[in-house]
């Protein structure tokens, strides 16, 4: 085997390891950035289509108008966290962000349990890695560059991987 051969062959190993897949199609274990898939599906809101997006989630304010209170969301982390959805089983409540899946800025159901997972902080692809591509997600779909579907969906599948397309490493 040649050595661009070897390169090639780890580089398509480490991505079938980032993306959860194995040669053997079994799943292996997934970054602690991302949701339980199981758990954690992600869900929209039905009030933001690609003909609502510059009433909705264009207008300055509309994510505030709404974000579920904290009383929700921290009830609901700490039920998550109790039922064993954590990080090595820290069950502390400070480290971790109760987090939208598919983010409000981009059509996120805001108070839907399948949109909702404790998000560890104390990782490297953590809640403020997120942030960056919400941010940069939400300008493009409001620029019109890329669909509100696409931009779903890039939360609902792997996050981390479409933070290294569309915001760089």
């Amino acid at each position: 085997m040649s050595r661009a051969s070897i390169i090639c062959a780890a580089t398509c190993v480490g991505l079938a390891l980032a993306i959860g897949i194995t040669a053997t199609g079994l799943a292996v274990a997934r970054d602690p950035g991302l949701p339980n898939a199981q758990r954690t599906p992600g869900a929209v809101n039905a009030a933001v289509t690609a003909a609502s997006v510059r009433s909705t989630i264009c207008v300055v304010g509309y994510t505030t108008k709404i974000r579920p209170p904290a009383s929700y969301t921290t009830a609901l982390k700490i039920s998550q966290l109790k039922s064993g959805y954590n990080y090595h089983g820290d069950t502390n409540t400070r480290d971790y962000e109760e987090d939208h899946l598919i983010p409000l800025e981009v059509g996120g159901n805001p108070t839907a349990v399948a949109n909702l997972w404790p998000e560890p902080w104390g990782v490297t692809w953590n809640a403020g890695k997120k942030d960056q591509l919400e941010n940069a997600l939400h300008r493009l779909v409001c620029a019109g560059q890329v669909s509100l579907s696409t931009a779903q969906s890039v939360f609902r599948t792997n996050w981390i991987a479409g933070y290294a397309h569309y915001v760089g490493r």
